[in-house]
């Protein structure tokens, strides 16, 4: 319960500002994802305190910004990327709040970032109901969001449709164009160009004029059009055309590695274009002229792409089909009831399950910092989990949970940092692809524990305490990536265990 009000109380909003150490989230974002960078201009609208406008300005960046309590004499001017920081959450006048949107956007020549609280806990923690939101104890007032609420909201008001790429936070492009074109980047997966597999002088000749080719068709899975490849001109000069030019690549390369990269574009075409039909799939004249060729090339026609995206998507919705899609993935970790994958090999999934992540991070985007995706195959749902020491710790604990139930898209936050038995993770190769920097350390660490018999009582090790007393059990400590015989052990003990070590090693290699 939530006490009310009896008379209006006097919110003093300039108290939600905060003294940042770093550069906020939604900045941050923005300049990760490369919609932010030097070449732009920065206006952060409610600056408060200002600090990531000194942050930029001191990295290089040309910005600025406003404040009406703190730096209410700067000038309100345009900029090509405007921040919303956390601003309208904190007005408790929805005419107002609707004020502060309508304000941004119009300051805004390229991106405008939207960034509010969003309602994932529980709010009965002594808050008091105030209008639309709640005050807080610092006399402040806070509207927390549904997060399909906040981009109804700004889509309303600015008629528009929002972009998320974090829970809570949103980009807003001008072009819509721009718009589809950061939208089909997010499902761009990441590949290498194919190794050169024997030396032919002709190739070697021309090494240095084929690479950008080479590197093209690697990152477009087709050939380019002349304007497309600025340094084409010696290249055209030499052969006449592209095709001709590719042909002297596959005389060194293997011509099925290059059709994978295609059917890759392809199911990254795909998964975009099916997740389009959950708001308004954009018309081919409003796509760039790079994804119009890309269409062209890969599926003959855009009719022809969509169609294929829709029935792609028609599949998302066959719980059995999902299910089993996850238990016979070659990625991942595969448990009864769920698939659990590292967030660096999503792309590598089937495309159907990349979809149904799709799903989620649609809407709600992924939890920043999420270290695994877990999918869930007796339920409708998507789970990110952060372990903070994923890379570094043999067995990481999980440090917070954000579970989407997909058919409303609720949303369950779990925190389990002050847990004192929180759940640890064991055979991290299993959840990353084998090409993972780390892959090898993992593994072998498994292998030393499979051999050392601490893996085999499953339902016991699964928390941080479960675990220690296993290592105490088998006098083994673990040092990095790698087990050792603890010297405070009985040296009868120990001996013992060896002789089962031994045993098991031979068993292992027969």
């Amino acid at each position: 319960m939530v006490a009310q009000f009896p008379e209006a109380p006097e919110i003093e909003r300039h108290k939600a500002a905060m003294i940042r150490t770093d550069i906020s989230k939604p900045v941050r974002l923005a300049i990760d994802s490369a919609v932010l960078h030097q070449n732009n201009t920065f206006f952060d609208y409610g600056c408060g305190h200002g600090s990531d406008v000194q942050r930029l300005l001191k990295q290089g960046y040309t910005s600025a910004g406003w404040d009406p309590y703190y730096q209410p004499d700067n000038p309100l001017i345009c900029a090509d990327i405007v921040n919303l920081g956390y601003i309208i959450n904190v007005i408790e006048d929805p005419a107002e709040r609707r004020e502060a949107l309508l304000k941004a956007w119009e300051l805004t020549q390229k991106v405008l970032i939207v960034a509010a609280q969003v309602l994932i806990d529980d709010r009965n923690s002594q808050q008091i109901a105030y209008g639309d939101g709640i005050v807080t104890r610092r006399n402040t007032f806070q509207k927390y969001y549904e997060q399909e609420e906040l981009k109804s909201y700004i889509d309303q008001v600015l008629q528009v449709d929002a972009i998320p790429v974090a829970l809570g936070i949103y980009f807003v492009f001008r072009d819509s164009a721009q718009a589809e074109s950061f939208r089909a980047s997010r499902f761009h997966s990441r590949i290498t160009t194919p190794r050169i597999r024997l030396r032919t002088k002709r190739f070697e000749d021309y090494q240095e004029l084929l690479a950008p080719l080479m590197g093209f068709i690697t990152e477009r899975g087709r050939l380019p059009y002349k304007e497309e490849l600025p340094e084409s001109s010696e290249l055209l000069t030499e052969f006449g055309n592209f095709r001709r030019a590719f042909q002297v690549i596959l005389q060194v390369t293997d011509q099925a590695e290059w059709d994978e990269i295609s059917d890759k574009r392809r199911q990254d075409i795909l998964v975009y274009l099916a997740l389009t039909q959950f708001s308004q799939r954009p018309k081919l004249r409003n796509l760039d002229n790079s994804f119009k060729n890309d269409v062209k090339a890969l599926f003959g026609s855009y009719k022809q792409a969509c169609a294929a995206a829709d029935l792609m998507l028609v599949s998302v919705g066959n719980s059995q089909l999902i299910a089993k899609c996850c238990q016979k993935s070659h990625i991942g970790k595969i448990l009864p009831t769920a698939l659990y994958v590292h967030v660096s090999a999503i792309e590598a999934l089937n495309p159907l399950l990349r979809l149904y992540e799709g799903c989620a991070s649609r809407t709600i985007g992924r939890m920043e910092g999420a270290t695994l995706v877990k999918f869930h195959t007796n339920l409708p749902k998507i789970s990110y989990l952060f372990y903070p020491n994923f890379d570094k710790e043999a067995h990481p604990s999980l440090h917070t949970a954000m579970q989407i139930d997909l058919p409303n898209l609720q949303v369950v936050y779990r925190d389990y940092d002050l847990y004192s038995n929180p759940p640890i993770l064991h055979r991290k190769e299993t959840f990353v692809m084998p090409d993972y920097p780390f892959y090898q350390q993992f593994a072998k660490l498994t292998r030393q524990e499979e051999n050392w018999g601490l893996l085999d009582e499953t339902s016991s090790i699964g928390t941080r305490q479960g675990w220690e007393s296993c290592l105490l059990e088998h006098c083994a400590e673990v040092r990095g990536h790698r087990l050792y015989w603890r010297k405070d052990a009985d040296p009868y003990r120990v001996k013992v265990l060896r002789a089962a070590c031994n045993r098991r090693s031979k068993k292992a290699r027969c």
